[in-house]
Parts: C-alpha cells; structure tokens; sequence
C-alpha cells in the first residue's frame, strides 16, 4: 500500500508540470514563468534522483529522474519562447 501512494503522488506531481509544460507549449510563449524555476528544479531534482538511488527508493528515483527532465524542457521552452518574443518586440 506504502508504494502505491508512492506513485499516485508521483503521477499526480508529474501531471501537474507535464500540464505547465503543455500550457507553455500550447501558448507558443514563457510569459510569467521564471527561468529560474526550472533552474532551481533541474538542480533540486538531480540531486533527489542521487539520493534516492543511494537509499534504493525508486519511487522517489523515477520521478525525481523524471522531473528533472521535466525541468530541462520546461527550462529550453521558456528560454526559446522568451528568446522569441525579444527578438519579435
């Protein structure tokens, strides 16, 4: 039952910057999102995924893992978008 709410609040949590992502994609724009939490959330989520493979929960590991990536796009998107609409002004 443990990993089960383990991965019910991973799909949740990943469903919810898959849906930010989506909405920046969607918009063609990074308007009102800071760069800087995408940062912050590469960097917290990489070192997550490192301690979570240290103390073997995988629960943790594949969405800590995941969310990084999560981070790395949402961070590309709002960086071109933003790029975009400087370069268009």
């Amino acid at each position: 039952m443990t990993e089960v709410v383990g991965w019910v609040s991973s799909l949740v949590l990943l469903a919810t910057i898959a849906a930010q992502i989506a909405k920046q994609w969607s918009e063609r724009s990074g308007k009102g999102v800071s760069v800087w939490l995408f940062i912050g959330q590469a960097g917290a989520s990489l070192d997550f995924t490192v301690y979570s493979v240290l103390v073997s929960n995988w629960v943790f590991t594949v969405t800590n893992g995941l969310m990084f990536l999560s981070a790395i796009v949402g961070w590309q998107l709002t960086a071109h978008f933003k790029a975009h609409a400087r370069a268009n002004a």
